[in-house]
């Protein structure tokens, strides 16, 4: 299998996370977003959006991050979307609604705050605080409930990981990294869950490519 892309992207780690996780022998095809590789005839071709990342499995194609990872997990390790072995339909089941919850609560709110407090500050444009605080006060609102959810479960999706929890490892890094990585010591259950995560070894070794300024302090920006 190949993937195309940038290994800083969160949406890229969310698919090296599930590669990782799966076992699954891959290649790593760099591309720059810098360089506009995204934008040209070829990339186009396999992506029509112009976005990253692009899996491509023998004659398969596929992009978005989530539907790749699906994949990868449906072809490899299926009891990470709750089905195999010791799964059920209303595993499975919790563990679409949480990728759901992940991609529309949860990135929603923790996105902007990457931006303003991370992208911004390296690409020269300014910082609308109040953009920022508004995402903070969602994000709060959100870990709320996960901090319920996680309170009677030991994951999301129930009481083994699942990609409902891998999917948000990627925009979480870089959460953490900013001055409000703080705003998780408020909600005990979710703290313990992102530590969880944090210690897994696959999630270490795909973070290892993933600086905390995107890549931007160094100049190594893709």
């Amino acid at each position: 299998m190949k993937v195309y892309g940038w290994v800083v992207s969160p949406w890229m780690a969310r698919v090296l996370v599930a590669l990782e996780e799966a076992g699954a022998e891959y290649e790593v095809v760099p591309m720059s977003r810098s360089g506009g590789d995204h934008r040209r005839p070829e990339h186009l071709a396999r992506n029509p959006f112009g976005e990253i990342p692009v899996l491509e499995d023998g004659d398969l194609t596929l992009y978005q991050s989530r539907a790749i990872a699906r994949y990868i997990f449906r072809k490899y390790k299926p009891e990470f979307l709750g089905l195999g072995e010791g799964g059920s339909l209303e595993e499975s089941a919790m563990v679409d609604v949480w990728l759901d919850v992940e991609a529309h609560q949860h990135e929603a709110a923790v996105r902007p705050i990457l931006w303003h407090c991370i992208i911004n500050k390296f690409e020269g444009r300014d910082r609308d605080q109040g953009v920022v605080d508004e995402s903070v006060r969602k994000l709060e609102k959100v870990l709320g409930v996960y901090e319920a959810r996680l309170s009677g479960s030991r994951y999301l999706a129930g009481d083994r990981i699942s990609l409902a929890d891998l999917s948000h490892f990627s925009n979480m890094r870089y959460f953490m990294a900013t001055e409000y990585a703080g705003v998780v010591d408020a909600y005990p259950h979710v703290k313990a869950w992102w530590e969880a995560l944090l210690a897994r070894p696959t999630v270490q070794k795909v973070m290892a490519g993933m600086p905390p300024d995107f890549g931007f302090g160094s100049g190594n920006i893709p």
